[in-house]
């Protein structure tokens, strides 16, 4: 009950201390803060921007731009090709756990993995109960599966592009078709009032 009563001094005598004592950043060493945050100027262009200082006026005395790149080029530690083409399972040194078919039923297949998926997920549970020391054989099995539902996500990439680009396209139409309406209500509202503007003047 005492500590109740004495919270509210408590509070008032620690508020009025912080009033009056100074703050370690109101010292004369410590500039304003506005003054000490850290400014970084705009970094200068690269230095062979001079090559080109006359090719306004000569563009042949300018180097050549660099051919593009094709085949295998390395990006941010990542070795990358200039072909779009899907690379197989077996180039990646996985097993693959669905048919070696073109005509592949990906609803199917895609079910298919996921089950067995849960099942794989559901194992590794029990090993990691019963059987701990042989968990790394379920996490490489979980690995080639995920790495076959990613494969085969891959694959229906171009039929996805080419579902968006027609969808695009069919709503391109759909647009045109509405503005081709509105254009030719327009010009009948404009008949109309022509008409009208017309009976009026001969009225009169």
């Amino acid at each position: 009950i005492l500590s109740f009563f004495l919270a509210p001094c408590r509070r008032r005598i620690i508020s009025e201390a912080r009033n009056q004592s100074p703050s370690i950043f109101d010292h004369p060493r410590f500039p304003p803060l506005k003054r000490r945050m850290a400014t970084a100027t705009y970094p200068p262009p690269p230095p062979y921007y001079r090559l080109y200082k006359d090719y306004s006026e000569n563009p042949s005395s300018a180097p050549e731009p660099p051919p593009p790149i094709e085949g295998t080029y390395v990006c941010f530690g990542g070795n990358y090709t200039t072909e779009d083409v899907l690379p197989s399972l077996e180039e990646q040194g996985v097993p693959q756990l669905y048919p070696k078919d073109s005509n592949v039923d990906y609803k199917k297949e895609l079910r298919s993995l996921n089950r067995e998926l849960q099942l794989h997920i559901l194992e590794l549970a029990d090993v990691l109960v019963g059987r701990p020391s042989q968990y790394a054989k379920r996490i490489g099995d979980i690995s080639s599966i995920f790495k076959n539902l990613h494969h085969l996500l891959n694959s229906l990439r171009p039929h996805q592009a080419r579902a968006t680009l027609i969808h695009i396209m069919e709503l391109q139409i759909q647009q045109r078709k509405q503005a081709v309406e509105d254009i030719k209500r327009r010009r009948e509202e404009a008949q109309r009032l022509l008409k009208d503007a017309f009976v009026t003047l001969d009225g009169q």
